[in-house]
């Protein structure tokens, strides 16, 4: 079953069990993945349908951030619980040592030599990282990345150019 008709489907049991909260999300996560489909002019992919879903939970990230520095809290927790059952519908993420091990390969296929090549480098990891179907947190890679190359410069420290 897609993702479209899983979304569907608990839309649907969201009903019968009276959970308007849940049923006022799953009708948002299905708007925006129909107005994708609209704009595409084609019946969405799962990498899309993902994509729309990263989407809407990182727009709950940054609602939850402004509703915290509004001192809304009850907005803010309303976001938190929202981005949760967002979150249930996406693929696992990537852990932190599965990174360490994508960039280490990387580096030894590339013999990178130090930040110079930090962008060959983000290049190969993420496309490593991304096919394995999980989701790839970025920032967490770039972090990674900066780290191996900077210990692997000479003295440590970032070359320029």
């Amino acid at each position: 079953m897609d993702l479209v008709e899983q979304i569907q489907k608990d839309m649907v049991q969201a009903m019968k069990a009276k959970e308007p909260a849940r049923v006022s999300v799953l009708r948002m996560m299905k708007a925006a993945l129909k107005n994708r489909e609209i704009e595409k002019k084609a019946a969405l992919s799962e990498e899309d349908a993902v994509q729309v879903l990263k989407t809407q939970l990182k727009q709950r990230a940054e609602a939850i951030e402004q509703f915290d520095k509004g001192g809304r809290a009850d907005l803010a927790e309303k976001e938190r619980q929202e981005k949760v059952w967002i979150e249930s519908y996406l693929p696992e993420p990537v852990s932190a040592g599965e990174i360490e091990a994508a960039v280490a390969g990387v580096i030894e296929g590339l013999g990178a030599q130090g930040p110079k090549d930090m962008g060959a480098v983000m290049k190969g990891t993420m496309a490593r990282l991304q096919a394995t179907g999980k989701i790839v947190d970025g920032k967490a890679v770039n972090a990674c990345v900066r780290q191996k190359l900077q210990a692997l410069a000479p003295n440590g420290a970032e070359e320029t150019k």
